[in-house]
């Protein structure tokens, strides 16, 4: 029997609720653990025992995805940030994924937790983060901000990286729609080399169809958005269905995995990433959507969830 006094490896386990719905957010990252709708689960996360992995539910700040090296030039300075997927030679998925955030506030159906970014190898800025996560009618609504608290621009990139799942056994098994005209093409790095048309490849999900077999670690761009804003990639299995929103004009970049590269227990059996991004990999050192935050400024957006 686990020790009932030990602490859990994802900190503190926060839960809102609404009719439902529930929703775990974590101290260790600030992440999604859980998020399940009548007992079904609507991402694949992961045990309250266990620490995150391969980014599940985590914040990707102040920069998604990879940066080559580990080396970006920003306000005239050459910056080495630590290696964290060595085997690529890549920075990776940002700064905070490990940090322990504070939970601001919280009521029944909404909470908001928050961290502040300090200077560190690689890394200038002082950034002050929160993100509030929300349940009502539509599921659930994930809105996060940054600050710049210091006296000179930062870069600055979001992204998150939740699991979507309708409960397959394989995502094979799923009808994928990713509503995108451009991919990015990627080197053996996983990092961008030019965009591309997705007509005629295996990454065009314009129209859905079956994932059977397509392997996907795929970012996207121009992504086509609904009347509110709001584009859309959703997937669906036996009339059941999880969708992921962004808004259009603040996350104009998704990436899209089929978790072919994670271990064979979960190997395409643990959800597809879904993940919505204000800029690619590489953005630090190419200067592709970046953001470029000045001293008090305040980014904001809305991304979020929807079950049926």
């Amino acid at each position: 029997m686990p020790d009932s006094t030990a602490l859990s490896p994802s900190g503190e386990q926060w839960t809102i609720t609404y009719a439902d719905q529930s929703v775990t957010v974590v101290q260790i990252g600030g992440g999604l653990r859980t998020y399940d709708v009548a007992g079904r689960p609507v991402i694949h996360g992961y045990p309250e025992d266990a620490k995150a992995d391969a980014g599940r539910g985590q914040l990707l700040v102040p920069w998604p995805n990879r940066i080559a090296d580990g080396v970006y030039e920003f306000d005239g300075k050459r910056q080495q940030l630590p290696l964290t997927e060595p085997a690529k030679h890549n920075a990776s998925h940002g700064l905070v994924r490990w940090e322990s955030w504070q939970l601001v506030q919280r009521d029944k159906s909404s909470l908001r937790v928050a961290f502040r970014l300090m200077p560190q190898p690689g890394w200038d800025g002082i950034l002050d983060l929160d993100v509030t996560y929300a349940l009502d009618d539509g599921g659930l609504t994930v809105t996060p901000s940054a600050v710049n608290r210091g006296s000179r621009p930062v870069p600055f990139g979001f992204g998150a990286h939740p699991y979507l799942t309708t409960g397959e056994q394989s995502v094979d098994e799923l009808t994928l729609h990713v509503p995108a005209a451009s991919r990015l093409v990627l080197d053996d790095r996983l990092l961008p080399t030019g965009h591309a048309d997705v007509a005629g490849t295996d990454a065009d999900f314009r129209q859905p169809h079956p994932v059977d077999g397509v392997v996907l670690d795929q970012p996207y761009t121009d992504l086509l958005a609904d009347d509110d804003g709001k584009w859309r990639i959703r997937l669906a299995h036996n009339g059941i269905s999880a969708t992921l929103w962004a808004e259009a004009a603040t996350f104009p970049y998704a990436q899209v995995f089929t978790a072919d590269t994670l271990p064979e227990q979960q190997r395409r059996r643990s959800g597809v990433a879904v993940e919505p991004m204000t800029c690619p990999a590489g953005a630090f050192a190419t200067g592709e959507g970046l953001i470029v935050l000045e001293p008090e400024e305040r980014w904001q957006g809305s991304w979020g969830i929807s079950p049926e």
